[in-house]
């Protein structure tokens, strides 16, 4: 298997599922050709039984074979979203960690992201609903349980000088949250965000 189908799959196996016009931003935009590169190189890996696709979206969505969601699963558009978000911030830095929904325990919050991206960390939230102000609060409330259980200080992107990661939203919505305890920022995308810091 050459590297760039390795890396590719690594992709498809980190996100969940890409679609075509996904992979080929990340792993064939440098080429003269890139769509028809593309598209040879997924239908031999499908045809090689690496990966699989849900042919009836345009352009197709890609995923392992065998795949850790189904192919036409609800959580696909929230998965895409992700990825959407980690092709935004790396067009100002790659991120130097990028876990898409890491678990820190019963009670805690359940970010849709981690990542360590201009050599700071930060929980990200991807909202593409509308939240009503108990499901934030709550939301909140298990953050900052979180931030006062200290587990974080043992987390193992930790130095010698302990951070909680920052806590990102990504949503088209307000939300009136605050916390004493570590930043939170919210956004409709990065770009926004980055110009919010000037």
């Amino acid at each position: 298997m050459r590297k760039r189908d390795k890396v590719i799959i690594e992709d498809l196996q980190r996100f969940r599922c890409m679609s075509r016009d996904d992979i080929l931003d990340l792993h064939f935009n440098h080429l003269k050709y890139p769509v028809p590169a593309a598209n040879n190189v997924l239908k031999r890996l499908r045809l090689q039984g690496h990966v699989t696709a849900n042919t009836k979206q345009q352009p197709y969505i890609y995923f392992t074979d065998p795949s850790p969601i189904k192919t036409d699963s609800q959580k696909i558009p929230h998965f895409l979203a992700i990825l959407d978000f980690y092709k935004q911030v790396r067009k100002y830095a790659e991120p130097s960690i990028f876990t898409i929904e890491p678990k820190y325990g019963k009670g805690y919050m359940e970010p849709d992201i981690f990542m360590i991206w201009k050599g700071a960390p930060f929980f990200v939230e991807i909202q593409k609903s509308v939240y009503s102000k108990s499901v934030m609060g709550a939301k909140m409330q298990r953050y900052e349980d979180f931030y006062n259980s200290r587990e974080w200080e043992s987390e193992p992107w930790q130095g010698e000088k302990k951070y909680f990661p920052n806590v990102w939203f990504i949503t088209d919505t307000r939300y009136d949250v605050t916390s004493n305890h570590f930043r939170i920022f919210q956004s409709r995308t990065v770009q926004e965000f980055l110009q919010s810091l000037k």
